[in-house]
């Protein structure tokens, strides 16, 4: 199991090291190593574009496959992701009235994303606490769905509200996803929120083995489950939100590759949990180097991982029906 996760650091360093070389500048696609030490203007490109741009793909993909880890394990179900509970269609919506309504800056606009993503959370909680059916799972489920259907319809609105020539534009590509604009300050940004929420998951991951049990056995073992999960929940909440402030919706991370994690190392935490940082990571960045490098303009990058997360999906499915057939 250890030289499996040795595998896909190295693999993780080697993508990395990739990244940096390859781009539009000198040359048609691959900048050499040699150009960085000749030319001044491919240092540049590597240090102040390319770098950042490679450091906030690798803590999207490790933020969202981290958060969607914890979500599936929380909740006990397989199919939720880091959008769940509002956060994705609070940003979305949050975003759509910084640009429609505030007629704001990007960072107005991050700001509008990340406060209507954290508001979703907390209006799911509060929804899921005034439910009289069910316990505490299925009540924040059922709010999620609903919150989520909410923003929705509120973006629906705000698109149907915006300028067709200045502002809608700036909307599609905000909610199709991209990392074209990242900067040093905007990556040193999102750090400082993600990093700390990744430790608190990281130094808990022990314990969502046992929260992913049924609440007889997990109140039999832990003394304040509900206090573990609120915790772990406000880490994956908030770390999602602030990727997702800067980068738009960028789906299926958070679904697809846990489930690959799980399927390499196990369903235990804490083995899962790692692997699915170095895979969200490497995945999220190899869809970036597509998106920049393929065609003359870029492909936003919330198209790539949902067309490769989704084909992806739909391999596993099938080949666990074949085993299940083997079996």
């Amino acid at each position: 199991m250890r030289r499996r996760i040795l595998f896909i650091l190295a693999g993780a360093a080697a993508v990395i090291l990739c990244s940096l070389l390859l781009g539009r500048y000198p040359g048609p696609y691959v900048t050499s190593p040699g150009d960085l030490i000749e030319n001044s203007m491919a240092r540049k490109i590597v240090t102040d574009i390319r770098m950042p741009r490679i450091i906030m793909a690798f803590i999207l993909g490790m933020v969202l496959s981290a958060s969607g880890l914890t979500f599936q394990m929380i909740f006990r179900n397989p199919l939720v992701d880091a959008g769940f509970l509002g956060v994705s269609g609070g940003a979305a919506f949050g975003a759509c009235v910084g640009i429609v309504l505030l007629k704001g800056n990007v960072y107005i606009i991050q700001t509008s994303a990340a406060l209507f993503a954290m508001l979703g959370l907390t209006a799911s909680y509060l929804i899921a606490s005034r439910i009289r059916f069910g316990d505490w799972v299925l009540r924040l489920v059922l709010s999620g769905i609903a919150i989520s259907a909410l923003y929705a319809s509120g973006t629906g609105v705000l698109k149907y509200l915006a300028d067709p020539l200045r502002e809608l534009p700036d909307i599609t590509f905000w909610l199709l996803g991209g990392l074209w604009g990242i900067t040093w300050p905007d990556t040193v940004q999102v750090m400082v929120i993600a990093t700390p929420c990744l430790l608190v998951i990281w130094m808990m991951r022990w314990r969502l083995n046992l929260l992913s049990m049924r609440d007889e056995t997990t109140f039999s073992l832990i003394a304040a489950p509900g206090r573990e999960r609120t915790v772990l929940l406000l880490a994956a909440v908030i770390a999602s939100s602030a990727v997702v402030s800067k980068a738009g919706q960028i789906g299926w991370v958070g679904l697809i590759v846990p489930h690959i994690a799980r399927r390499i190392v196990g369903s235990d935490a804490q083995k899962a949990l790692p692997c699915s940082l170095l895979l969200g990571g490497v995945f999220v960045l190899v869809c970036d180097d597509i998106s920049r490098t393929l065609l003359s303009g870029e492909i936003p990058l919330g198209i790539l991982t949902s067309m490769i997360g989704a084909g992806a999906f739909m391999a596993l499915l099938m080949n666990y029906r074949l085993v299940l057939k083997k079996e």
